[in-house]
């Protein structure tokens, strides 16, 4: 019986007792990790490539260090739910230095069952595979490829399997907004990217003030992303299933100002930077082709710095183009990729006769003929460097991350400028969509890019030549008393004149090559990572496969091997001290995506009995492809 004054359920004589407070929920704990991998994968539409970019874009202001791979089906419009039609992004975010995308992923979202079929071989035992629950309906199963349903027969027992309905979750959040089922759908990308935010503390706010800004002139479907990614961020902090979060503290990187910035991106203001600093226009002639389009899109809107942009109707008269705005006086340009450095090759070895400075860049894809295009490999090395019918040599470079394609694309106008020349930069697939943070550099510590034209007449010659570089003078056409011609047909020695001499035409020839092969006079001694003076073991390579030969490199040294990693830029001409830091060591291992195009060239050149480490898949290396190979090497 209660007492007067007192609470019910209190005993008789009893002290009274406070009120409770109200219990708070218990915060889930947060597990450290250094590292972290995470791969979104689902059919084109489901905008995967767009949730790992913002994802990247989050860990980039949380202060991670990152590399990303992108992997888009080589199918334009594959079928719904088929393996062909699998897009996929993967991000390495680390609180130490990162060289590559990461090997394994730690993490799987799967929109469906081809999104999981596609990716699931990939996984470590022990990854977490977050599912879209509601799609994986018969129909889609059996458009998969699956006769059973993985998420009940058990084949994923070796995994953290979380299935949530990411339909109905999204439509709940939505519902309000009176939206079509097909825009609610559309959304389910940003309530994935949310449950991952929440699951590795990433914040949320890159997202928020990006997706208000793409659409502030749409308010439902800003709402629309604005409510689904809160929503999958809310998601994973009040559901039952995930037990804890992760958090991936920051990295210790340089002072300085930094962006993400993609290998194509990096081309593009590599040019424009250095198109400002000689002090002359950028002329881009192309035609669109996977995957080296982003350099036409990002070039057409830097109007301002005096960019003009030229889509072609195609390749050859994209590089036609080009060399008739070098005549003219201003930085030509031309980009592509293998397919079309084919059709290419007879106005590039125009461009190399009539020496004039041209640059083109190479972004690389799976071939041979149409190939994988959006697959990387490093096939058109000996296509660069022989390319082309006559003795048409050039200089060729290659970039190492997407970073660096900027001082790439960059240092090739200062030698197509200097030389009077033709220069060939590659890339590939993997550098040009894929992403790292960027120091912005210091522009006057950039090599200035210096343009003379030739103005006076007096003594001039067209091809009467610097006795430095062996250029010839750049002339604007038009300049009073410095007409000229110059053609495809053999020309006569400092006069230009056609000439069929065969003495005429072998001076010419050996003068362009004693021009190129004088470049080597100016590049930098070759940097050894390792043991400078020698060694059991050197990985020699090129281009994209930067980051996982020399993770692969630091691991082994940290097993106590001898190894050291040498990569190259420039790869016509070689570096001239490159023979000899390699007969230092007792074995020479050349790393590259292609059957062993460099590996030719060093036997050749420095007689030395290196051996090729290889793949032609259409994926990058993985570090422990190459652990295992420098194991077995040693052996």
């Amino acid at each position: 019986m209660a007492l007067p004054g007192g609470s019910a359920g209190q005993e008789e004589g009893a002290r009274p007792r406070a009120p409770e407070a109200p219990q708070q929920p218990q915060r889930k704990p947060v597990i450290q990790r250094s590292q972290v991998v995470v791969r979104f994968a689902g059919d084109s539409g489901d905008g995967m490539q767009l949730a790992g970019m913002q994802l990247t874009a989050e860990s980039a202001l949380a202060g991670n260090d990152l590399a990303t791979l992108p992997d888009f089906p080589a199918e334009i419009r594959a079928p719904a739910g088929t393996l062909a039609g699998v897009s996929g992004f993967q991000l390495n975010f680390s609180s130490n230095e990162v060289f590559t995308p990461g090997d394994e992923p730690n993490v799987l979202v799967a929109m469906n069952p081809a999104a999981l079929k596609a990716n699931i071989d990939d996984l470590s035992t022990g990854a977490i595979v977050i599912v879209d629950k509601e799609a994986f309906t018969e129909s889609n199963l059996k458009r998969a490829g699956y006769e059973s349903n993985p998420l009940t027969d058990h084949s994923l027992d070796r995994f953290q399997v979380f299935e949530v309905e990411v339909g109905r979750l999204t439509t709940l959040a939505l519902r309000e907004l009176g939206l079509g089922n097909r825009e609610v759908q559309r959304c389910r990308n940003m309530f994935v990217l949310g449950l991952v935010s929440w699951l590795y503390h990433r914040p949320l706010e890159p997202t928020l003030s990006w997706l208000n800004r793409r659409f502030e002139k749409s308010a439902e479907l800003r709402e629309a992303n604005l409510r689904a990614v809160r929503a999958g961020y809310n998601f994973g902090e009040a559901t039952e299933i995930f037990a804890s979060s992760y958090q991936v503290p920051p990295a210790r990187i340089e002072p300085g100002v930094y962006r993400n910035i993609t290998g194509n991106s990096a081309v593009a203001l590599g040019l424009v930077a250095a198109a400002v600093s000689a002090g002359r226009p950028l002329f881009l002639g192309s035609y669109p082709i996977t995957p080296a389009s982003d350099i036409l899109h990002d070039l057409a809107a830097y109007k301002n710095f005096g960019v003009y942009t030229f889509q072609a109707e195609d390749e050859i008269a994209g590089v036609n183009a080009a060399i008739g705005a070098a005549f003219g006086g201003a930085i030509g340009v031309t980009t592509t990729s293998g397919p079309g450095m084919d059709l290419k090759a007879e106005a590039v070895g125009l461009a190399v006769k009539v020496e004039l400075p041209l640059v083109i860049v190479d972004v690389q894809r799976a071939g041979p003929s149409t190939g994988m295009p959006t697959k990387p490999e490093q096939a058109d090395l000996l296509m660069a460097l022989y390319g082309r019918h006559g003795e048409a040599p050039l200089p060729v470079l290659a970039a190492a991350t997407p970073a660096d394609c900027f001082e790439c694309a960059y240092e090739a106008v200062r030698l197509a400028v200097k030389y009077m020349t033709p220069v060939i930069v590659l890339s590939d697939s993997n550098l040009a969509n894929g992403a790292e943070p960027w120091r912005l550099p210091e522009l006057e510590r950039l090599a200035p890019i210096k343009v003379e034209f030739r103005t006076d007449p007096e003594g001039y010659q067209p091809y009467l030549r610097d006795e430095q570089t062996l250029g010839r003078p750049w002339v604007i056409p038009g300049t009073p008393g410095l007409e000229h011609r110059i053609g495809g047909l053999s020309s006569e020695h400092l006069t230009g004149n056609v000439s069929y001499s065969p003495t005429n035409n072998e001076l010419m020839v050996r003068i362009r090559a004693r021009k190129i092969a004088g470049i080597a006079r100016e590049l930098a001694p070759t940097t050894v990572f390792g043991d400078p003076e020698g060694g059991d073991l050197v990985i020699l390579a090129w281009g994209s496969t930067f980051g996982a030969v020399r993770e692969a490199v630091k691991q082994a040294r940290a097993a106590g091997r001898k190894v050291s990693h040498v990569h190259l830029r420039y790869l016509n001409p070689l570096p001239a001290d490159l023979g000899a830091v390699l007969r230092r060591f007792a074995k020479v291992m050349v790393a590259e995506l292609n059957l062993g195009q460099l590996l030719k060239l060093v036997r050749a050149e420095y007689l030395i009995d290196a051996f090729g480490c290889n793949k032609v898949q259409g994926r990058p290396f993985k570090v422990s492809e190459l652990v295992a190979r420098i194991e077995r090497a040693l052996k």
